[in-house]
C-alpha cells in the first residue's frame, strides 16, 4: 500500500480522535481520584471562605454513587472507543499484526497517560483538583443521569439478590470513625499529642456514654444526716472537700435535699450576727431552710444530654437513680468535663487518692474503683469496657467470682493480681501487660 494512501485524512482524524479520547480518559481518572480522595471537611472550610469550586465539589460529592457511576461510564466509553479506533488504525498499518500492536501501544498509553499520571497529580492536591473539575463533572452527571440511574437500579437489583443492602446515607455515620482514625494516625506519626487526642476523643464519646459509667457510686458519697445537730452539720460541711453535700433522713437512700457550703455559711453569718446572735445560736439554725431540692437523673442518660441539662438548669450536681428510683450514685458537671480534658485537681484534692501508680518493675497499681476508660487513657491500653465500667468489675466479670487477695488472673493480654479486698469489694490491683 502506498504511503500517501495510508497517511490520508482518515488516518490523521483517527489518530486525533484517539489522542482526544486519551485526554478525556485522563480527565475522568484524575477527577475520580480528586473527588473521592478530597476531604469534605477541607472543602467545607474553603467553601465557607467563598470558593465556588469547593462549593461545587461539595454538591457533586453528596451522592457518591451517582458520581462514581457517571465518571466510570464516561471513562470506560472513552477507553473502549479509543482501543477500538487504535485497533482499526494499526490493522491498517500492520495488517494481521495490528491487533497485537494496538493492544501493546494502547495499554502503555492508557496506563501511563490516562491512569497513573492524572491520578498521581490529583492525589497530591485533591481538594485543589476537585475544585477545578467539579463543575465539568457536575455537567457530565446531568447529561448521563438517565443512564447512570438505570445502571444503579440494575446494580442494586443484583446486589439485592445476593443479600447486600445499600445505604446511600452510610457515609454520614462514618464521619466519626474517620475522625477517630485520623486522630489515631496523627498520634502514631507524632503530629497529634496524646493529650490533644484524648480531649478530642473524649468530646466525641459523650453521646455514646451514659451517666452510669462515670458517676460516683453511692458507697463513696459523703452525706449529711438531717437529724444531726446544726453544729455537727456545720463541722461536717467545713471538713469536707466538697461544696455540695446531699442530706438524708432516716436511710441514706432517702435524700431530701442538697446543701451548698456557701448557703450554709450565709445562714450561719445571719444567725451569729443578728441582734441576739452568738456562737451558741448556731444550735437553733434550721439547716433544711437553706437546703435546695435534690435533682435526680436516670442512670441511662447520655453524657452530652446531661451536660446540656446542667447548663440549662444552671446547676452542677445531680443524684443518679435506677429504673426503680433507687439511689445509684452522684454526678457533677466536673465529672463530665473531666471526660474531655482529663483529671481536674485543686487545692482540696489529695495526691494519695490518685487511683494509678507505677512500680519500678513497670506494673500499674490501681484502685479497683478506677474506670476502665480512665486506665486506658492513662496507659494507652485497650481493655474492653463493654461488660464492666471499673477495673474491679472487669476482673469479677472475667473470673465469674469475687477473688481473694493474692489471686492472679490473665485475660485480654494482661496479668491481674488482687492486692487487697474489703468485704466484697476489690480495692487494689496490680496490672501488667503479658
Amino acid at each position: 500500500m502506498e504511503t500517501s494512501t495510508v497517511y490520508d485524512t482518515a488516518f490523521w482524524l483517527t489518530a486525533a480522535a484517539i489522542l482526544g479520547l486519551l485526554l478525556l480518559s485522563a480527565f475522568f481518572s484524575g477527577s475520580e481520584t480528586a473527588l473521592t480522595a478530597s476531604s469534605r471537611g477541607k472543602l467545607r472550610a474553603q467553601a465557607d471562605k467563598g470558593n465556588p469550586g469547593a462549593q461545587a465539589a461539595l454538591r457533586v460529592t453528596e451522592d457518591g454513587e451517582k458520581l462514581i457511576g457517571a465518571i466510570l461510564l464516561g471513562n470506560n466509553v472513552a477507553n473502549i472507543l479509543s482501543a477500538a479506533l487504535a485497533t482499526a488504525l494499526f490493522s491498517r498499518l500492520f495488517g494481521a499484526n495490528g491487533v497485537a500492536v494496538a493492544t501493546l501501544v494502547m495499554t502503555t498509553l492508557v496506563l501511563i497517560f490516562a491512569e497513573v499520571l492524572p491520578k498521581t497529580y490529583a492525589i497530591t492536591a485533591p481538594e485543589s483538583a476537585a475544585s477545578r473539575v467539579a463543575r465539568p463533572i457536575r455537567l457530565l452527571i446531568l447529561v448521563l443521569s438517565p443512564i447512570v440511574t438505570l445502571v444503579r437500579l440494575i446494580v442494586r437489583g443484583l446486589l439485592f439478590l445476593f443479600g447486600v443492602r445499600t445505604d446511600p446515607d452510610s457515609h454520614i455515620l462514618s464521619f466519626r470513625d474517620e475522625i477517630v482514625g485520623a486522630l489515631a494516625l496523627g498520634h502514631s506519626e507524632g503530629a497529634v499529642l496524646k493529650e490533644d487526642r484524648d480531649r478530642l476523643l473524649g468530646a466525641l464519646d459523650l453521646n455514646e456514654r451514659t451517666v452510669e459509667e462515670i458517676m460516683r457510686h453511692r458507697s463513696q458519697i459523703e452525706m449529711i444526716d438531717a437529724d444531726a445537730g446544726p453544729d455537727r452539720i456545720l463541722s461536717t460541711v467545713l471538713a469536707s472537700p466538697h461544696t455540695r453535700l446531699p442530706i438524708y433522713r432516716g436511710e441514706r437512700e432517702n435524700i431530701i435535699g442538697v446543701i451548698h457550703a456557701k448557703d450554709l455559711l450565709r445562714a450561719v453569718e445571719k444567725v451569729v450576727r443578728g441582734e441576739d446572735g452568738n456562737l451558741a445560736s448556731i444550735r437553733d439554725l434550721d439547716v433544711m431552710s437553706v437546703a435546695k431540692a435534690p435533682y435526680f437523673v436516670p442512670e441511662t442518660t447520655p453524657l452530652d444530654e446531661q451536660m446540656r441539662e446542667f447548663l440549662k438548669r444552671r446547676t452542677h450536681f445531680a443524684l443518679v437513680v435506677d429504673e426503680y428510683g433507687d439511689l445509684r450514685g452522684l454526678l457533677t458537671l466536673e465529672d463530665i468535663i473531666e471526660e474531655i480534658v482529663g483529671e481536674i485537681t485543686d487545692e482540696f484534692d489529695i495526691d494519695s487518692e490518685h487511683p494509678l501508680k507505677r512500680t519500678e518493675a513497670g506494673d500499674c497499681v490501681v484502685d479497683g474503683a478506677m474506670t476502665i476508660r480512665d486506665l486506658n487513657r492513662a496507659t494507652d491500653w485497650s481493655l474492653p469496657d463493654d461488660e464492666a465500667n471499673t477495673i474491679a468489675g472487669l476482673v469479677i466479670h472475667e473470673a465469674q467470682m469475687i477473688p481473694a487477695e493474692g489471686q492472679v488472673f490473665s485475660f485480654h493480654g494482661f496479668r491481674f493480681e488482687v492486692l487487697s479486698r474489703k468485704e466484697n469489694r476489690i480495692t487494689r490491683l496490680k496490672i501488667r501487660p503479658l
